[in-house]
C-alpha cells in the first residue's frame, strides 16, 4: 500500500467574522494545522477546512475543500426564491469556459469515491432544481448508485466522503446536464476498492469516469496502471491534489488526464468576461504539480523539466475563495460552497462528455495536441521550484494549470 496525503481534520472550528466573498482580490492568509485556508478581502474573509477526515495509513483522501463561514441565509435545507446559494453556479462555470447550455446528450459519465452518501440522488436533483437543469433520476433511467462491484448493497455511510460526493455530482450536472451519471461508491478509500469501482464504472458503459482523490506516490502505481486505469477510449479524470507543490497518485498516473486549479475571477476588464491565475493559498494549499517519481513520461507529453510523468494536464476552478456552489444535506444543512481540485476533476469529465466518444485511445493526448483551443494561464504560483514551470504559471504549458482551462470543446474532442 502506500503512504498516503496528509490532510487536516474535518471541518475544523474556525471563528471569522464576515461573509464568504468570491471572486475577489485579497491576500491569501496561512491558518492553524486544522484549518485548511483562509482569503481575506477588506473585513470580509472566507475560511475553509478539508470535508474528509485524516484518512488511515493505505487510504486516499478526498480532495473537497468546504467552506465553513458560509452566510447562514443560504444554508436552509429548502430551496426557495430567497435562498439563492452563495458561490459560482451552472450558468457562472458555462460563461467562464464557454460551454454549451445543453451539453452531454447521449454520454455516460461515471463518478467514483469511496463510502456512501445516502441523499446523493435527492440532494443532485434539488441542485439541479435550483438551476433548472432536468432531474436525473434513478427511476428514468438517468441515474444510477451502485458499490464498487456494480451491486446495490451500499457501502457505510460517510458524512466529510458525502460532500465530496455532492460536490462531484453538481460538477457533472451544471457541465453536462443531459448525460446520464454513474455513482459508483468504493467499500474503503484504498487504492484496490477505488481501482476496482474505476473498473466497474467502465464496465458499465462509462466513456467519462471522475476521480476526486489522491494520496502519496508508490512503487505500486505503475501495477495500479494496469489493473485500474488502462481503459482506451476513456476519458478518466483526476484531481491533481489540494496540497500545492507535489505530486499525488492516481492523477500521476500516464493513462488519466491529470487536472490542476485555478482561480477563477469575473473580470469585465478581459474579452472573455473572467480571468484566472494558479490556485495557491499558502506554501502546503494549491494546485498539487510536479514530476512523478514512478510513472514514465507518455509520448505525448513533451515538457522537459520532468523526466517522468508531470502533473498536470489540464486545470479548471478550484480555489475556495471563488469555489462553486453545492447542495449536500448528509453531513451538510442545504447549501454550502466547496472548492479544492475536487471541483476541477468533475468539471472537466462533463466537458470531455460535451464534446463526445473519446477519439484516442488516452484522452489526454488530444489536449496536446489542440493546446491553442484553451485558455492558457500565465500567472500565478504554488511555491519556488526548479525549474519553475512545475510551480509556476508561464505562457504555455506549466504543472499547476498543465495547458490551461477549457475555452470551448474543440480541444476535448480531439
Amino acid at each position: 500500500m502506500r503512504s498516503i496525503l496528509r490532510p487536516t481534520g474535518r471541518r475544523a472550528a474556525i471563528s471569522l467574522a464576515g461573509a464568504v466573498v468570491l471572486g475577489v482580490s485579497g491576500a491569501a492568509v496561512a491558518t492553524s494545522a486544522n484549518a485548511t485556508g483562509s482569503h481575506t478581502a477588506g473585513a470580509k474573509t472566507a475560511a475553509w477546512s478539508r470535508a474528509c477526515d485524516a484518512p488511515a495509513a493505505g487510504m486516499a483522501a478526498c480532495h473537497a475543500l468546504h467552506v465553513d463561514n458560509v452566510p447562514e441565509h443560504i444554508r436552509a435545507l429548502g430551496v426557495t426564491p430567497n435562498a439563492t446559494p452563495s458561490g459560482l453556479g451552472p450558468a457562472d462555470l458555462l460563461s467562464a469556459y464557454n460551454l454549451p447550455a445543453n451539453g452531454g446528450a447521449g454520454q455516460t459519465v461515471a463518478i467514483v469515491d469511496a463510502y456512501n452518501d445516502p441523499s446523493a440522488e435527492a440532494d443532485m436533483n434539488t441542485y439541479r432544481s435550483q438551476y433548472g437543469l432536468p432531474a436525473c433520476t434513478s427511476a428514468s433511467g438517468c441515474f444510477k448508485q451502485v458499490n464498487q462491484k456494480g451491486g446495490t448493497k451500499l457501502p457505510r455511510s460517510n458524512s466529510g466522503w458525502a460532500g465530496e460526493i455532492s460536490l462531484d455530482l453538481d460538477m457533472v450536472s451544471a457541465i453536462a446536464p443531459n448525460a446520464h451519471i454513474i455513482l459508483v461508491e468504493a467499500s474503503t478509500a484504498s487504492m484496490t476498492n477505488l481501482g476496482t469501482a474505476v473498473n466497474t464504472a467502465v464496465s458499465m458503459g462509462a466513456k467519462f469516469v471522475s476521480n476526486s482523490y489522491g494520496g502519496g506516490e508508490s512503487s505500486a502505481d505503475t501495477g495500479y496502471d494496469t489493473s485500474y486505469f488502462n481503459h482506451p477510449g476513456v476519458a478518466i479524470t483526476v484531481s491533481s491534489g489540494d496540497s500545492g507543490y507535489g505530486v499525488e497518485y492516481p492523477a500521476a498516473s500516464p493513462y488519466v488526464t491529470s487536472v490542476g486549479g485555478t482561480a477563477l475571477k469575473k473580470d469585465s476588464s478581459t474579452a472573455r468576461g473572467w480571468s484566472e491565475s494558479v490556485w495557491s493559498t499558502s506554501a502546503s494549499e494549491g494546485a498539487g504539480s510536479g514530476c512523478s517519481a514512478y510513472d514514465s513520461k507518455p509520448s505525448w507529453q513533451t515538457d522537459s523539466g520532468c523526466a517522468k510523468r508531470t502533473v498536470a494536464d489540464v486545470s479548471a476552478v478550484a480555489d475556495p475563495a471563488t469555489g462553486v456552489a453545492v447542495y449536500q444535506t448528509y453531513g451538510g444543512s442545504g447549501w454550502a460552497v466547496y472548492g479544492g481540485t475536487s471541483v476541477a476533476a468533475p468539471l472537466i469529465a462533463g466537458v470531455y462528455a460535451d464534446a463526445g466518444t473519446p477519439k484516442a485511445n488516452v484522452p489526454a493526448a488530444n489536449l496536446y495536441s489542440h493546446a491553442s483551443a484553451l485558455n492558457d494561464v500565465t500567472s500565478g504560483a504554488t511555491a519556488s521550484c526548479t525549474p519553475a514551470y512545475l510551480c509556476a504559471a508561464k505562457t504555455g504549458y506549466d504543472g499547476p494549470t498543465g495547458l490551461g482551462t477549457p475555452n470551448g470543446l474543440a480541444a476535448f474532442t480531439g
